[in-house]
């Protein structure tokens, strides 16, 4: 079989599993620029997916939505006394870190059933509160980890897995923004700056990338890391700028990436193999094309991909829909929260860090 032989139907959801016409009604928790330009046209796209409510602390963000797209709009203090719970079954929670466990407990309560975006929490200990709040409520728990529902990372996985590289023998990656001038809003308001809302800086923003997608990519966990974080402009003064790490995952494969939130926007993630190598160029942003580009040998091979939203949700309400737990989960999460202690505490004290991962759960 050739590289493009297992490229064949590229796109495929190979994870479907609801065939019936049943649909999932979404609170949207949070109206800023993310769910406005692309969680919500998102949900719009995806089968089986209907939001009904968005809620915000700006009532006038959230007014402008629900008469554009006819939601209801609610403010967080209606959102946590009740009202117009019985108009969905499902909540998305995507507002600054350190908010989610407040919403993820106030919805398991009423027994909705939670997809909440990523990083879980500002800490590690929150986030494990927020696994044991839907844990104990027998709620559904995903993590919004939207690069595994992607098919360019879903086929480069495959690949992976099929040895079409050979063995993997390291991974290079980076993400980078001028997140001051890319994301809305006055810059001292800029709640990533906040370290008590964000727990950190470039690292929990989107140095969370090539993390996680190099943990799907191998099906595997980092197990020690040394890392460095700096801050060149006054901007950053309270959280990292920049981050540099060093892992080292399970099989003793070496993982090199980077993150920043001041140099110019670039993503992709290189993974090279004893007979080959895969590239995602750009990898990891939203509203770029995802490209792959394959060589194995002197043959190769390039696509493109499509709506990543479109794909994470569709993927949450068939699993809901069919009575099946989601991966990522709240487990999954967790592991990345400690690596990300990990590596704070080694660029902090200079040392080389042991990942303290007490639980893993494999790939689906």
């Amino acid at each position: 079989m050739t590289v493009l032989d297992t490229l064949d139907d590229f796109a495929r959801r190979d994870w479907a599993a609801y065939d019936g016409d049943g649909i999932v009604r979404i609170a949207l928790i949070g109206a800023g620029w993310f769910t406005r330009e692309w969680a919500l046209p998102g949900f719009e796209r995806a089968a089986h997916t209907d939001p009904t409510v968005v809620v915000d602390t700006r009532p006038e963000r959230a007014d402008r939505l629900a008469d554009e797209y006819g939601l209801t709009s609610l403010t967080p203090e209606q959102f946590h006394d009740g009202t117009a719970r019985a108009e969905y079954d499902a909540v998305y929670v995507c507002t600054p870190n350190a908010t989610h466990l407040a919403y993820v407990e106030r919805a398991a309560g009423f027994g909705k059933d939670i997809l909440c975006e990523k990083p879980m929490e500002a800490n590690r200990d929150r986030a494990a509160a927020l696994v044991e709040t839907a844990a104990a409520a027998g709620v559904t728990l995903m993590i919004g980890y939207r690069m595994h529902t992607d098919p360019v990372v879903r086929r480069a996985r495959e690949l992976i897995d099929g040895g079409a590289i050979g063995e993997v023998v390291q991974i290079h990656g980076n993400m980078s923004q001028r997140m001051l001038a890319e994301l809305e809003g006055d810059p001292a308001d800029q709640w990533r700056l906040d370290p008590d809302l964000a727990g950190g800086g470039a690292m929990m923003d989107i140095g969370i990338y090539p993390l996680n997608t190099t943990r799907f990519l191998l099906s595997a966990d980092p197990v020690r890391v040394s890392a460095s974080t700096a801050s060149v402009h006054d901007a950053f003064d309270a959280v990292e700028e920049q981050v540099a790490v060093r892992a080292t995952f399970e099989g003793e494969v070496p993982v090199v990436f980077t993150a920043s939130h001041a140099a110019y926007h670039d993503s992709f993630l290189r993974v090279t193999g004893t007979e080959g190598v895969i590239v995602l160029d750009p990898a990891f942003f939203e509203r770029e094309d995802r490209d792959m580009a394959v060589r194995i040998d002197g043959e190769g091979v390039d696509v493109t991909n499509v709506h990543q939203l479109e794909e994470e949700f569709a993927y949450f309400a068939d699993c809901l829909l069919s009575g099946r737990e989601p991966y990522p989960d709240g487990e999954h999460g967790l592991v990345d929260m400690r690596a990300i202690e990990a590596i704070y505490e080694s660029a902090e004290t200079g040392a080389v860090v042991d990942v303290d991962i007490e639980s893993r759960l494999p790939g689906r």
